[in-house]
């Protein structure tokens, strides 16, 4: 599965090319791509999830194995997406999809519950209220953040996803992660699958793996430091909110 509607179907079957065209009014689509850690949720909630997983005792292990492989360059601990690749490994291979969906689910509930920016919950409201195809598009892991989308009437969730081969992890990610210029392979990908068309696009991010995302935007809203800024966003927080949206007709 490379990306997900919420209500669980594939994003990328004609069924949803079928039903997303028909439902729209005419005109460029209205999309809004949302960041997760950082951006929607308050801090990082991609090693909380996997230390979860891990155990304490394991975790610790897992780490100083990382820190090896790095003094021995076998990894490059400074390339975000060779340490992530070795964490799925180390921490994945040879659990079962049961296990870590069940698990993800009850994490996500946890998350949505008490450590969400809630001006950002807001906004995702906002833009599913208006009519748009609202979704996040994340370098975290899909599992957890679905039930999130799904809480919130999102339409689908662009994540890293786990290659499994009958119903266990082999540790390998199944697809690229969804960082930089990979956040808008994606979104191409998922827009071209769920009825393709012009679209004006609004995104949200916080950090530099964001920074395509945002590039790629006709409205595009930075949540993080104001000197990491890249050209051409607008910043907003819960004192400086972004500008209201138009519902579709």
């Amino acid at each position: 599965m490379d990306s997900t509607n919420t209500d669980g179907t594939d994003a990328n079957s004609k069924e949803a090319s079928d039903t997303g065209a028909a439902r729209r009014p005419a005109g460029p689509r209205r999309i809004a791509a949302f960041d997760f850690d950082g951006t929607v949720s308050k801090r990082d909630t991609l090693v909380p999830f996997v230390a979860g997983v891990a155990g304490p005792a394991r975790f610790a292990a897992v780490c100083g194995r990382l820190g090896l492989s790095g003094a021995r360059r076998r990894v490059d601990l400074m390339a975000r997406d060779d340490v992530k690749a070795e964490l799925a490994r180390l921490v994945f291979r040879g659990r079962t999809e049961d296990e870590i969906r069940s698990r993800a689910d009850r994490y996500g509930k946890a998350l949505l519950a008490s450590r969400l920016r809630s001006f950002m919950v807001d906004r995702v409201t906002a833009h599913v209220d208006a009519g748009h195809d609202t979704l996040f598009v994340s370098a975290s892991l899909t599992y957890y953040i679905e039930p999130i989308a799904h809480a919130l009437g999102m339409d689908a969730v662009i994540a890293v996803e786990l290659e499994a081969i009958d119903g266990v992890f082999t540790g390998e990610l199944a697809r690229p992660n969804v960082r930089a210029h990979e956040k808008v392979v994606r979104l191409d990908e998922w827009t071209a699958a769920t009825g393709g068309g012009d679209r004006e696009l609004w995104s949200y991010g916080n950090s530099s793996g964001d920074h395509a995302l945002l590039a790629a935007a006709d409205h595009a809203f930075w949540l993080g430091r104001p000197t990491k800024a890249p050209p051409r966003v607008l910043p907003i927080s819960a004192q400086v909110p972004p500008p209201p949206l138009t519902p579709l007709p």
